[in-house]
């Protein structure tokens, strides 16, 4: 068995702040959950945890009840000590957060990453500055795409339809297509789509397999819009509580984990298409087969996400970020802007 502990709430307010004395003792909450494709990478890391020397409390959004949204918040109060984050659920305690992945700037994982690498220490320093945290580990879910329970054969598809959303900029980007987009977190979309209450999702291929969203939709169209940047965040306090050898020990896990997320956020989505897709698939793995159709990709719909992304995603995401942080259009431009190409006005 893997030395992974579970506890049964963890609620701000009801844990005790971390002490220099305990720091070795961690409590994580986390959405990965034991069907997902980046569990196992997780499991390694807390494994490896134990293995130097911490005691990981590990619970999980689902099982108390808490909301994706909620963990930085909780995070910054010590209720946990590391936490994986959405950062585009988060992003609207500070819409600074999303630069690291907004809607139709990096569709690639070769160009996410040179973007959250551009973008890492201003990002680390806000995280700090506002909320008492940093990033340990910064990574994607992977390609985000359509499924739809209708038909579909290019993005004019969606006017009309109300279509999942999880970030600010990918609302921005639905409402420019003629779609009604629908905040919902994961857990909360496979019952929205059976119900009608969604007609289509955003999400990785992976995700949409894992999660069973192959059951209520019937066209994948893989149109990548956003990599869906995740974080292993950490609560400062509890960080710099620890040792010099015990820092250099968790700052090490952490790389390795991290490392082991990109890879598979690269090289699993494939299988994972293929398999709700109908083609083939590994027996015995982590994903189902499907009989989904696959919708190819025009060239005319991607040169809309970028020109929606350019006109629409980036000059809104501005303005409300310099509302609450002045000077971060600068600081965008020459971070994940100088690496992709693109400049703010």
């Amino acid at each position: 068995m893997r030395p992974v502990f579970f506890v049964a709430t963890a609620l701000a307010g009801t844990v005790a702040m971390t002490t220099l004395a305990d720091a070795q003792s961690m409590r994580l909450i986390t959405q990965n959950q034991e069907q997902r494709a980046q569990y196992p990478a997780e499991a390694d890391a807390v494994a490896a945890l134990a293995d130097a020397g911490f005691e990981v409390n590990r619970s999980e959004y689902q099982a108390v009840g808490i909301d994706l949204a909620d963990g930085l918040r909780l995070l910054s109060t010590g209720a946990f000590d590391m936490a994986t984050i959405q950062v585009g659920s988060v992003a609207k305690d500070d819409p600074f957060l999303e630069g690291i992945d907004l809607i139709g700037v990096s569709t690639n994982m070769e160009d996410l990453k040179g973007a959250v690498d551009a973008y890492r220490d201003v990002f680390n320093a806000r995280l700090a500055e506002k909320f008492g945290v940093t990033a340990a580990a910064i990574w994607p879910f992977g390609t985000q795409v359509f499924l739809c329970n209708a038909d579909m054969t290019s993005l004019a598809n969606l006017n009309g339809l109300k279509v999942r959303s999880f970030t600010a900029s990918m609302s921005t980007l639905l409402e420019n297509l003629g779609a009604t987009p629908v905040t919902l977190s994961f857990p909360e979309v496979y019952p929205a789509l059976q119900r009608g209450v969604a007609t289509c999702g955003v999400t990785s291929p992976t995700s949409s397999n894992t999660g069973k969203w192959p059951e209520v939709t019937t066209h994948l169209y893989p149109l990548s819009v956003s990599g869906s940047v995740q974080a292993h965040m950490v609560n400062l306090g509890w960080l710099n509580g620890l040792s010099t050898e015990d820092r250099a020990k968790f700052d090490e896990v952490m790389a390795a984990m991290e490392a082991e997320l990109w890879d598979v956020a690269i090289n699993t989505n494939g299988t994972a298409q293929s398999c709700s897709t109908g083609g083939d698939c590994p027996e015995g793995g982590i994903y189902t087969s499907y009989d989904m159709t696959l919708v190819p990709v025009s060239d005319a719909d991607k040169a809309r996400v970028a020109e929606i992304s350019v006109s629409k995603v980036l000059p809104e995401w501005a303005a409300k970020c310099e509302a609450s942080y002045p000077g971060c259009t600068k600081i965008w431009n020459d971070t994940v802007g100088a690496a992709r190409g693109l400049t703010i006005e």
